[in-house]
């Protein structure tokens, strides 16, 4: 077994929209294939809590909604909003002049005029908040999930996964370096690309794509998750002579316990 490492606090997004078919569709990308982890993977936007994020908690004037939110929560937020913009260019956030979200143009000329550099570390996520008027929409993002990767495996995450109503006409776009690919498709259809080799899941994405797709709208899924009682997974796994067996709480609502995830690899 390999040497077990710490995990790193992480965060990401399910960013919903209500299809024009029946189904709620969800906001995914195509991880790079040079990216270390999870690379070719289709994943929702997210990534890891960095020093900048900590910073802008101490920034009471750079967010909105954090009330009754301890630090290291309203951290997990700040992280899955930056990510969210990094990688999709959809900006959870209000004006601090009006306290109205940010609209699909406004959000673009952000986005055109700082993602990049943002990316490319040239210029930081607080500043260009300040230099905007913006506040970060926390009270926007529902808790979802909590999962921790297995002890054992050489790169870890405490990843809290929340949902969010993509801001009106902000449709999103990968962003070529972490992702190569971005698609709205229903958790339906994700599931049945999973398995069916179109797409490529990891596990924790394929049981949240399941337990949504049971919501018939963005509206039902956001009032599911407020009324969910999380529990922390983090799956035990064993090695059999198929393949892999994933345990998990059964009280975490993933209609289960016990996975066998298939070949090892």
């Amino acid at each position: 077994m390999a040497e077990t490492s710490a995990s790193r606090p992480a965060s990401t997004i399910l960013l919903l929209r209500d299809g024009a078919a029946r189904d709620i569709e969800v906001f995914m990308m195509v991880r790079h294939h040079q990216i270390e982890f999870n690379s070719g993977a289709l994943v929702f936007p997210g990534g890891s809590v960095d020093a900048g994020d900590k910073e802008i908690v101490a920034r009471s004037d750079l967010y909105s909604g954090g009330e009754g939110l301890s630090e290291v929560d309203r951290g997990f937020r700040i992280a899955a909003i930056r990510e969210t913009f990094e990688e999709s260019g959809i900006l959870l956030a209000r004006s601090k002049e009006t306290g109205a979200l940010v609209d699909a143009k406004r959000a673009g000329e952000v986005a055109d005029a700082h993602r990049v550099a943002l990316n490319e570390h040239k210029i930081s996520f607080l500043d260009i908040l300040a230099d905007n008027g913006l506040q970060l929409a926390l009270d926007t993002l529902v808790p979802y999930a909590h999962w921790i990767t297995p002890e054992g495996m050489p790169k870890r995450f405490d990843t809290w996964f929340f949902l969010a109503a993509a801001p009106p006409d902000q449709l999103g776009a990968h962003d070529g370096r972490e992702s190569t690919d971005s698609i709205w498709v229903s958790p339906r259809e994700a599931v049945e690309g999973g398995e069916s080799g179109r797409f490529k899941l990891p596990f924790p994405t394929t049981r949240n794509l399941i337990r949504l797709a049971k919501q018939p709208n963005v509206s039902a899924a956001l009032e599911h998750a407020r009324g969910l009682s999380i529990v922390t997974v983090m799956p035990v796994m064993t090695k059999t002579e198929t393949g892999r067996q994933l345990r998990i709480p059964r009280g975490a609502g993933y209609d289960g316990e016990v996975f066998e995830v298939g070949a090892v690899g």
